[in-house]
């Protein structure tokens, strides 16, 4: 104990830094459960889609055609609110959300949400962490 009391006289800046980033830590970990968005890893994404989970891509068309995971729905993400309804069929069903790096899949995820539907989650890391696995991508537009 008197060893962990001189070294945080000898070293403030450090100590500071440590105990401000985990006090960082600790919020966003509490806001993101604050917002009721859950994200799962790329293998979990794996297991919900063979379980017959509809797949959501909230990227550009253009991002979308170079690749996307199997089975996809092109849902740019400023459309989601806008085109939930013609999801409404899957509101029941588990919906996995991804766009490219995760950012833009909470958005995703609090609109339909919002909409009513019960079983959303948006794979964290998005589309990049999909390709860090050596995941499976689709190339071409989306079937009509």
């Amino acid at each position: 104990m008197n060893r962990l009391i001189e070294y945080t006289i000898h070293h403030p800046f450090l100590v500071a830094s440590a105990a401000i980033l985990a006090i960082v830590a600790i919020v966003m970990e509490l806001r993101q459960r604050a917002l009721g968005s859950s994200s799962i890893a790329p293998a979990d994404a794996v297991r919900l889609v063979n379980s017959g989970a509809l797949v959501v891509d909230l990227r550009e068309t253009k991002d979308f055609e170079a690749g996307h995971i199997i089975e996809a729905r092109h849902v740019p993400a400023a459309e989601v609110a806008a085109r939930a309804e013609s999801l409404k069929k899957y509101k029941d069903k588990p919906v996995l959300v991804y766009c490219d790096n995760g950012m833009a899949s909470s958005a995703g995820t609090r609109a339909l949400q919002a909409q009513g539907f019960a079983k959303v989650v948006a794979l964290r890391g998005g589309l990049q962490a999909w390709r860090q696995d050596n995941l499976p991508l689709v190339k071409g537009a989306a079937k009509k």
